[in-house]
Order: C-alpha cells, then sequence, then structure tokens
C-alpha cells in the first residue's frame, strides 16, 4: 500500500528548522530521478519542477523542517539549556530521549526535577519548559569538545508499524514530503497539464518562512498544501472537537487559524475525491496554520489555494500517529488533482 521503508528513513533523518541539511540531502537524492529539474534557493528550498503542456503554475508545499530544540547555554555541570523551534506541549517531554547534533551526534535525555523531592504545591503544577534540561552523561569539559550555543537539537524515535498505522516522531511533517516524493514517482511519466512545482521547504514551524520565499519567487497560479491535521478521535473527545478521524480518508482543508481556502479548490478536490471514489473528510482547523498559508497570499498574484491534510494523532508530541490507508488516499487525491487541474471551471 505504501513504501514504509522510505516514510521511515524520511521521518528518522533529522532536520530542525533552519537546520534542515541532511534531510534536504535525502529528499534531494529521491526526486532528482522523478523531475526535469531540481534546484535549491538561496533559502534552502528544494524546488522540483515537472513541466506541463500549458504555461500555468501548480505549487504543491511539503515542508521539511520537524519541531526541535536550540542550544542556549550549557551549565558547569555539562547540562543544556535549550529554546524551542515550534510548538510543543511541555508535559509530553519528560525522560524522553534527543539528539544533540553538534561536531558528532550526541544522546541526551529531557530531564526535571523527580516527584519524589517535589513540594506537595509543585506535583499539581503542570510543567514548564523552563524546568527541563538536557543531560548527556558527560562533564562539561567533554560536552564543549562537541557542543556549542547554537546547536540543534532533535527527538530520538524509530518508526514503527502500529497495527493499520504507523507510529512515529515528526510524521509532522515527514508524512507529506513523502506523499509528495511518491506522488511525483507515479507521475514521472505522465503527461500533464500545467507545469508542477513539488516544493520542500524549510521553517515552517516557526512561521512558514519557506513557503513565503518560494510562492513569491514562483507566483503560481494553483497552490496545494500538504500538512498532517489533527485527529481527536480518541477516548474523552466530543464529536464536534475531533476534527478528523484515522482511517476515514484524505482531509479536504475548508480553513485553519491562517488560511480560509479557496472555495474553489475545496469543491474541486472534493468532485475529484467523488469520482475518483477517494475516500475524504472535511478539516476545519480553529488553532495552528500550514505552508498553504505562504502559497495563497504570498506569490505575486495570490494564488487559488487549498490543503489535502493527512490525519494525526498525539500532533506535536514526541510520536505521532497516521494510518496507512489514509496516507494512500492522500497520495490518490494528490495524483487526480494535479493531473486533472485543466479541467475545473476556476471562474468565480
Amino acid at each position: 500500500m505504501i513504501d514504509v521503508a522510505l516514510l521511515k528513513k524520511i521521518c528518522e533523518t533529522p532536520g530542525a528548522p533552519g537546520f534542515e541539511q541532511k534531510i534536504r540531502e535525502l529528499i534531494i537524492k529521491e526526486v532528482s530521478p522523478l523531475a526535469d529539474s531540481v534546484e535549491v534557493d538561496p533559502m534552502g528550498n528544494v524546488i522540483a519542477l515537472k513541466k506541463g503542456r500549458a504555461d500555468k503554475k501548480v505549487m504543491i508545499a511539503a515542508h521539511m523542517d520537524e519541531i526541535s530544540f536550540i542550544t542556549t547555554h550549557i551549565d558547569d555541570d555539562g547540562f543544556l539549556r535549550f529554546h524551542t523551534l515550534g510548538g510543543f506541549d511541555p508535559k509530553t517531554l519528560t525522560a524522553q530521549r534527543v539528539i544533540v547534533h553538534g561536531k558528532k551526534d550526541l544522546y541526551g535525555v529531557m530531564g526535571s526535577k523527580p516527584i519524589h523531592v517535589m513540594k506537595p504545591d509543585e506535583r499539581n503544577k503542570a510543567p514548564q519548559m523552563q524546568d527541563y534540561y538536557i543531560d548527556l552523561g558527560m562533564k562539561k569539559e567533554e560536552v564543549e569538545k562537541y557542543v556549542c550555543i547554537g546547536t540543534p537539537i532533535t527527538r530520538e524515535r524509530e518508526l514503527i508499524e502500529m497495527g493499520e498505522c504507523i507510529n512515529s516522531k515528526s510524521l509532522d511533517n515527514r508524512v507529506s514530503v513523502f506523499i509528495l516524493i511518491e506522488t511525483l514517482r507515479e507521475l514521472k511519466n505522465s503527461d500533464l497539464p500545467y507545469d508542477v512545482y513539488g516544493v520542500f521547504t524549510v521553517q515552517e514551524e516557526v512561521g512558514v518562512r519557506g513557503a513565503m520565499s518560494s510562492a513569491h519567487r514562483i507566483n503560481p497560479d494553483f497552490g496545494i498544501g500538504l500538512d498532517v491535521t489533527i485527529a481527536y478521535d480518541v477516548p474523552g473527545a466530543h464529536a464536534h472537537e475531533k476534527v478528523t478521524c484515522l482511517g476515514k480518508g484524505a482531509a479536504i482543508k475548508i480553513m485553519d487559524s491562517s488560511t480560509i481556502c479557496d472555495y474553489r479548490m475545496v469543491n474541486f478536490l472534493k468532485d475529484l475525491a467523488a469520482r475518483h471514489e477517494i475516500p475524504w473528510q472535511p478539516e476545519i482547523l480553529t488553532g495552528g496554520g500550514t505552508d498553504t498559508a505562504g502559497l495563497q497570499r504570498y506569490g505575486k498574484n495570490g494564488s487559488i489555494a487549498g490543503a489535502i491534510s493527512i490525519p494525526t494523532r498525539h500532533l506535536h508530541q514526541v510520536i505521532e500517529m497516521a494510518h496507512k490507508a489514509d496516507i494512500r488516499a492522500c497520495i490518490d487525491l494528490l495524483k487526480a488533482a494535479i493531473s486533472e487541474t485543466d479541467r475545473w471551471n476556476w471562474n468565480f
């Protein structure tokens, strides 16, 4: 159904915002045989172009960075303090392993005050980010051989299959990187109506920065964002809180906090899903934004933009979970959208 081995490699390759070198290298290797040209822009976005028949541009954006940390201080005992790159729920960090990407990779663990020595009022407080430090098991003199202020830090988790699902760190947004690569692979020998720019963007988790610059450069007529969305289909969730559910298909974004998707793109994607019998579900995400905002507003002329989202449980936590059938549905929907953009009435 999907190439789990490739998805595993993509998820486990590090790429903090602003430090995407290793994941960028992997992406270039995978997409180079699949596109007419591949380039890296000055900001670090990877732009894979597949030429079409007519002079219109479709831009697909999948961000390659992952929520991470950056070193801000090394104390006298060798413990690291850090700042977040992207949004974290602090309670999910307790005793989790991380990788500090210095002159060589070092494993560390997120430490905090043991419950045994907490005062009663401390036990009832939610943990704060400043309560944590990173323990490398080394003295300061040894740590400083490899780590300095500004060294990036990512989470240490392997991808596993769990039932019908994939469980891993950084499905946000490596699952979309995977979907875009696989879509380009499956369309390699296809005759496409318009030029397709598959853009693997940087620094989304800290403000949609790569999508802004690349959209301004490409100036697309049509934009499709690829990103995860909340699947809060778990015990205790009310029906109106779920946003999406695992196993019910690709999510077609209607809006999030940064974008109201163009109703023409929403209707186009819904029609494609119906005609091709691709399972889908609507998505309204009232908190959180994606590269779709950059696609819609930062081209010189603006674009007709929308998004295909992957339902994901445990979002922005140490591990995340997506359903293999939903991933496949997203590939199928994106393929149909790229192949049939010229067959829709885009007039207001």
